[in-house]
């Protein structure tokens, strides 16, 4: 049974309600207390006596079940309610009217946080995952593939011997803010609104170089008291190329091969890194595969992991390039996100239709994608902006 607290209110008032539903006629099941209309005038002065002193049993019976059901959960919420709980809890089981609480409980927990642990809301729904990638990640076979396999092998580990770390590389636009908030949607009933999930943006979480003790005090701690509430836990950090190496040095403990550290174990956790940076040499594996007139779904991950990692650690002023988590091999994946095309920036404006409920055409899907900036100029191969402000492009032509 878990603890209660004052959040349990509305579990009480349901309690409560239903105690009434189940008393034989309040509310339950359209029965009435007394006869029928209908009935009234064929029934002996008797047998309305025997029914009024069936009434007055049924309304002793309900006087004392409030009091005993008010007793037990008053018990749960101020301990000092909690005397003789056994012998009220002896007169509950022996009139046939204890009330279910563990179901009330798990009905509860579908509504708000119920239990000791934000695990309880945890979903971990590869299925969904799956299908969300398929149907709305455009033009990324290779960050759907990578990605899908990391998550299910990592959750299905009985226990994994780190954290699973991902840093998705590419240009804006391209996906990986999108893909980050599909994993947190079905890795967690609330999303990234889960106290499982904490989201870093570099330049709002941690804009002033002079204050980075501080930060770093403040984001161990965070992490730290994250892991303990949820085991498995997302943390995701977006502009990872503007993160200082001292932060990422920081966060290093917590993605190594330790059992715990500070008695908290972070192996079930789950590290994004969001990044613009590689986009350049993404980009130029791209182009060559359209030069050479080959489809871009012939790119495999061994044409781009090495050039990513090379890229990665030689550019400067970038805080992998110098952070113990390239050093010591921690980032388990670098996941390229492909530049996007003239017809996948039609699949996102036709989602973005759908997803407002507006009527679409394929003159509108090409309006909208022409909107957009394109490189090289002459070729207008790959979309400079993704598919970040296809919905905005979207209400400029609407009528």
């Amino acid at each position: 049974m878990v603890g209660w607290g004052p959040t349990h209110l509305p579990l009480l008032t349901c309690a409560l309600f239903l105690l009434l539903w189940r008393s034989d006629g309040l509310v339950g099941r359209g029965r009435h207390w007394g006869p029928k209309e209908d009935q009234t005038h064929t029934i002996g002065k008797g047998m309305q006596l025997g029914h009024d002193e069936t009434m007055k049993r049924h309304l002793d019976t309900m006087h004392t079940l409030s009091r005993q059901y008010w007793q037990y959960l008053a018990c749960g919420l101020w301990q000092a309610s909690c005397k003789g709980e056994e012998n009220e809890q002896a007169d509950m089981d022996q009139e046939g009217w204890s009330l279910p609480l563990e179901m009330l409980s798990s009905w509860y927990c579908s509504f708000s946080k119920c239990c000791e642990t934000g695990d309880c809301r945890v979903t971990n729904n590869i299925t969904g995952l799956e299908s969300d990638l398929n149907r709305r990640l455009h033009g990324q076979h290779l960050a759907r593939k990578v990605i899908l396999r990391a998550v299910r092998g990592f959750l299905q580990r009985p226990q994994p011997e780190k954290a699973l770390a991902l840093s998705f590389h590419g240009w804006s636009g391209t996906g990986k803010n999108f893909v980050a908030r599909m994993i947190a949607d079905h890795l967690y009933r609330d999303g990234l609104k889960s106290e499982c999930v904490k989201v870093f943006i570099s330049l709002f979480h941690f804009p002033h170089p002079v204050y980075l003790d501080s930060y770093k005090v403040q984001l161990k701690k965070q992490i730290g008291e994250t892991v303990k509430l949820c085991e498995q836990a997302l943390f995701i950090f977006d502009e990872a190329e503007k993160l200082h190496t001292d932060l990422l040095d920081t966060i290093k403990p917590c993605m190594d091969h330790y059992d715990s550290i500070g008695q908290v174990d972070y192996r079930r956790s789950i590290f994004l890194f969001l990044s613009n940076s590689g986009g350049n040499t993404i980009n130029e594996v791209a182009l060559d595969f359209w030069r050479a007139g080959r489809a871009r779904e012939e790119i495999t991950m061994d044409y781009l992991e090495q050039p990513l990692r090379t890229e990665l650690k030689e550019a400067p002023g970038t805080a992998f390039a110098h952070s113990h988590l390239l050093e010591e091999n921690l980032i388990d994946f670098f996941v390229p996100f492909l530049p996007l095309e003239f017809h996948h920036v039609k699949l996102c404006a036709r989602d973005a239709f759908v997803v407002q409920g507006l009527p679409y055409t394929e003159t509108a899907l090409d309006e909208v994608a022409r909107m957009m900036v394109f490189v090289p100029k002459d070729k207008r191969l790959f979309s400079a902006q993704g598919c970040k402000s296809v919905s905005q492009r979207i209400n400029y032509i609407l009528p």
